[in-house]
């Protein structure tokens, strides 16, 4: 029997027994962080402060930075969004595998490009890279998953980058996730460092064309905000032990900003926009500086906050503010009770790759190595374990 059945079950009736606890401790920390949103909501020079003082004494401090709007304010959606040029990216990818016969990697981004209210079908683009060989050892070290994630999301920023050169009029950008590039710092430290330059320089022409870019994090588990009112709460002491200083611990952002009974956003509202206190901010400096906002993409009595992450150059400028909330809320409308941007789906149907393409291009590529001679190496034993009868599992494969 490959799980001790017993061992879970007496574990689960442990959980179970602690629930009332948890809630009432989790109670009791949503009451505070909801009285402490009150009380520094227009406190920001104060805020600001904490968050500078915090960062003195811890560099990695991560946490929301107020800007000139409220904690608790929010803002409707434009009445309608008439022109505007959407363009929305999403990446998959095969990564590589040791085990296989073959190494290779496959980055696939998939792009739909539509013009609002102009009756015209949505373009879709599609590029696919094959990666072998010494493509898979960059600067010498074998390529990891995290580099791999690395590439594909370049690879679909540097497309939102090539179909909106030459467009006239307001041209909106988004891709699924953070805007800020994640992954991959501490194994290959130059292949990252070389990745996030070629973003940067992305993002700098989009900037300079006036294009709208964002980021949209579904179902976020930040506690972005929540970090800032724990900094908010701290003496001089605690603020030189943030790290062990959490007595908001189990609050989330998406909770503060979308609770059931009492949401602070109403359907279709942003919050304020915040900057995000980072070690980022070293790299997305000036006008590439990150921020975000919360937006409540759901309906009346179903709450659903997402966070939307954009540079410094988009939340400065109100219209482009403006236009992106406008979209995203009419994307997400689209549909219906499962909000989400409808051109982040059909970019996702797009680019993802089923097993039975990732075999296709595996064989295709066993042929062609043949027919030219090239020596081929076995799968793993380990492999060819798993695959006898009664062996398969689903557990990820162990580097």
């Amino acid at each position: 029997m490959p799980i001790n059945y017993q061992e879970i079950y007496t574990r689960i009736k442990e959980i179970g027994a602690g629930a009332r606890e948890r809630r009432r401790t989790l109670d009791e920390r949503r009451a505070k962080a909801r009285d402490l949103l009150a009380a520094y909501s227009s406190e920001l020079d104060v805020l600001r402060s904490k968050v500078d003082s915090a960062k003195q004494a811890d560099s990695n401090t991560r946490c929301a930075l107020p800007i000139n709007e409220s904690l608790a304010s929010h803002y409707p959606p434009p009445d309608s969004v008439i022109q505007a040029i959407l363009i929305a990216a999403d990446g998959s990818q095969i990564n590589p595998d040791r085990h296989a016969a073959i190494q290779f990697c496959v980055v696939n981004v998939g792009a739909i490009q539509m013009k609002l209210n102009s009756g015209e079908t949505p373009e879709i683009f599609t590029d696919t890279e094959l990666l072998y060989g010494d493509d898979l050892l960059p600067n010498g070290f074998p390529m990891s998953d995290g580099m791999v994630a690395l590439k594909r999301d370049l690879a679909e920023r540097t497309k939102l980058d090539e179909l909106s050169k030459g467009l006239q009029g307001s041209v909106v950008t988004f891709t699924d996730g953070p805007i800020e590039l994640w992954g991959a710092k501490g194994e290959d430290a130059n292949s990252y460092e070389a990745i996030v330059q070629k973003y940067l320089g992305v993002l700098s022409r989009l900037q300079g064309r006036g294009v709208i870019t964002a980021g949209y994090v579904d179902k976020p588990s930040a506690d972005l905000v929540v970090r800032l009112l724990e900094i908010a709460s701290a003496d001089n002491e605690q603020i030189q032990k943030m790290r062990e200083f959490h007595p908001l611990r189990g609050v989330s952002d998406r909770w503060l900003y979308g609770e059931h009974n009492n949401p602070l956003l109403p359907p279709g509202h942003r919050s304020a926009v915040f900057g995000i206190q980072s070690t980022s901010e070293k790299k997305y400096t000036g006008i590439l500086s990150l921020h975000f906002f919360y937006l409540n993409v759901g309906t009346e009595g179903h709450p659903w906050p997402v966070r939307v992450e954009i540079p410094k150059w988009v939340a400065d400028d109100k219209s482009k503010l403006d236009l992106l909330h406008g979209v995203l809320v009419e994307q997400c409308r689209m549909m219906g009770s499962k909000p989400y941007p409808y051109l982040l789906h059909r970019a996702h149907e797009t680019a993802v790759v089923k097993m039975e393409e990732k075999q296709q291009i595996e064989q295709m590529l066993a042929m062609e190595l043949r027919n030219h001679g090239e020596e081929m190496d076995d799968i793993s034993n380990k492999s060819s374990a798993k695959g006898l009868s009664g062996r398969a599992s689903f557990a990820k494969r162990k580097s």
